[in-house]
């Protein structure tokens, strides 16, 4: 009897346990009633592995909002030593030590134009960190300060997501 008992405790607790993983995981709550998610990235990394990571974690969060009926709007705006990774010629160190991730940063920066989000990069910092405009990624817009850029794209409405 005290077998049957725990063999029927642990079948209903697997059972309940099951319709827990069967409910669906999502943002509608957050989500409710919204139509098109307007958000500003802001990107400020030393790692260019860390940089390639969180722009495959946007790609992520576009199709995520796609999924759920939401049409994703999204700006990504660099600031500080990250403009030293989008470009077509980073100095050689850099190169040698992290070419796998500059390399993953590219084709994120490009599947992310494809999908219609905009890259802005700081004109300051690229002064500051020495890197030449005419080598920026393709697909990416020099912006002359990327806070102004910020203050902008926030005034308009884009909700600003910092990473870091």
């Amino acid at each position: 009897m005290k077998r049957t008992l725990i063999r029927l405790a642990t079948l209903m607790l697997l059972a309940f346990s099951g319709f827990a993983l069967a409910s669906p995981i999502n943002d509608s709550r957050a989500l409710q009633g919204v139509e098109q998610g307007k958000g500003v990235f802001l990107i400020d990394f030393a790692d260019p592995k860390k940089t390639a990571f969180y722009l495959d974690i946007i790609k992520g969060t576009h199709a995520g909002m796609l999924r759920q009926g939401v049409k994703p709007d999204f700006v990504i705006v660099y600031i500080g030593p990250t403009v030293r990774f989008l470009t077509t010629a980073p100095d050689g160190e850099l190169e040698l030590e992290h070419g796998d991730s500059l390399q993953a940063i590219a084709s994120h920066v490009q599947a992310l134009n494809d999908l219609g989000v905009r890259h802005e990069v700081c004109a300051v910092a690229t002064r500051v960190f020495n890197v030449d405009n005419a080598t920026i990624l393709p697909g990416m817009q020099l912006v002359g300060d990327g806070f102004i850029s910020l203050i902008g794209w926030q005034t308009q409405g884009y909700k600003l997501v910092p990473l870091f």
